[in-house]
């Protein structure tokens, strides 16, 4: 078997413990850090806004260091420094060390998460890279569906404190041992040769577009645009969904609607990665970013338990799809040569929405005590995405027409 495959099984279990502690889960810690009463909702949005920023302004110096270094090298710090900011938000009790240790969780989060993932997926893939960049990134969805109920139950069950020393032990045995046993950073490193069988599905690591060229492309910057809008409706949902389902529905629904985003992520992410081999990808992100404006303004508006079960169902589809589909769109636009320097830079664009999603929703939240008018926001955030894209796609037929 192409050894390939055990690489994305790895990735797979990896991004499920770093996305469920480290992505999903701020929506179990804003709550519990506001419940402590040393912090508001917004001050422990805030922190979470840091947290992404952080970890976008990273991936800048990590880019260069993963074409650089066995990525293992990469990985296994990042997680070490992930789990010791986790242990530390239960210890803390001032702002200013609120902010310091996100902004630690966010560097560690950046070593050991999407940034590496995406970058071996396009090292050793190119005819099923959609399949296998899908199946891993299925983890995601796997680690907010199983592990942060968990880290949910660990919070109120134990407390913070303990709660968050179990969760930094938990993100080190998730990432840690089987980065060390099944990651390598390029198919040559285990003596796969170009004119093997194993290579068949593999790129030339030259292959593709110059940074310099890349980055003035009309494409690239509609892209990143619209992708920071995008990003700031679908993170600022996902940091606040524990709030609006604890706000709008019984009790006994809260845990089954904590499952129901990540469920219906990968559910969509998998079938995603196998649509792609037949569907044109930038058309197929247009309406999925059309699905999320409409998933949110449904969340908005909805005081039923179907309604909103629905509205997280569509929600968590779009979710499992567009964070595929950026790496995707840019290693098939731009090749290898310059993939990690233009994957990050894109991800910093995506960061300052991230960054601002939390925080902008909880601040809403904040001026009118529901989350009817946030999710609304959200939803117009995704609707100008949509709208950005399709400017993208506009460029990027004028430069086609004009090459032609």
């Amino acid at each position: 078997m192409f050894y390939g495959w055990r690489l994305v099984a790895g990735l797979f279990v990896i991004l499920a413990f770093s996305s469920g502690l480290g992505f999903y889960n701020h929506a179990v810690l804003i709550q519990s850090l506001a419940a402590t009463g040393r912090y508001t909702i917004e001050v422990a949005s805030s922190a979470v806004s840091v947290f992404f920023v952080v970890s976008g302004i990273a991936g800048l110096g990590l880019a260069p260091l993963l074409d650089r270094f066995d990525v293992r090298w990469i990985i296994v710090p990042g997680a070490l420094l992930a789990a010791f900011g986790l242990w530390c938000i239960g210890s803390i009790s001032e702002t200013w060390e609120l902010y310091g240790v996100y902004a630690l969780f966010g560097l560690g989060f950046s070593a050991s998460g999407l940034l590496p993932a995406t970058t071996l997926i396009s090292r050793w893939f190119v005819i099923q890279r959609a399949r296998a960049l899908s199946i891993a990134s299925t983890g995601l969805s796997v680690g907010g569906m199983l592990i942060t109920p968990i880290s949910a139950y660990w919070v109120g069950d134990l407390g913070l404190p303990r709660a968050a020393s179990f969760q930094a032990l938990l993100y080190l045995l998730g990432v840690v041992p089987v980065t060390l046993w099944l990651l390598r950073s390029f198919p040559a490193d285990l003596g796969l040769m170009p004119d093997g069988a194993a290579w068949q599905e593999t790129p030339a690591a030259q292959d593709g577009v110059h940074f310099a060229v890349a980055v003035k492309d009309p494409f690239f910057v509609w892209f990143n645009l619209s992708y920071i809008c995008l990003m700031a409706s679908q993170v600022g949902a996902i940091a606040h969904q524990y709030g609006l389902i604890t706000q709008r529905l019984p009790e006994q629904w809260v845990a089954i609607a904590l499952t129901v985003l990540p469920l219906a992520s990968v559910i969509g992410r998998l079938a995603g990665g196998f649509l792609l081999d037949k569907l044109p990808v930038q058309g197929f992100t247009l309406v999925m970013m059309l699905a999320q404006a409409f998933s949110l303004g449904l969340l908005s508006l909805s005081e039923t338990i179907a309604g909103m079960l629905l509205g997280l169902a569509i929600l968590g589809i779009t979710v499992g799809n567009l964070l595929m589909l950026q790496p995707l769109i840019i290693a098939a636009r731009y090749g290898l040569r310059s993939y990690s320097r233009l994957f990050s830079w894109a991800n910093l664009f995506s960061v300052l929405g991230v960054a601002a999603g939390p925080g902008l929703l909880g601040w809403l939240f904040g001026w009118s005590g529901s989350y009817a008018v946030p999710f609304m926001v959200a939803a117009g955030l995704a609707g100008l995405a949509g709208l950005t894209f399709c400017f993208c796609l506009g460029s990027q037929l004028e430069h086609e027409s004009v090459g032609a």
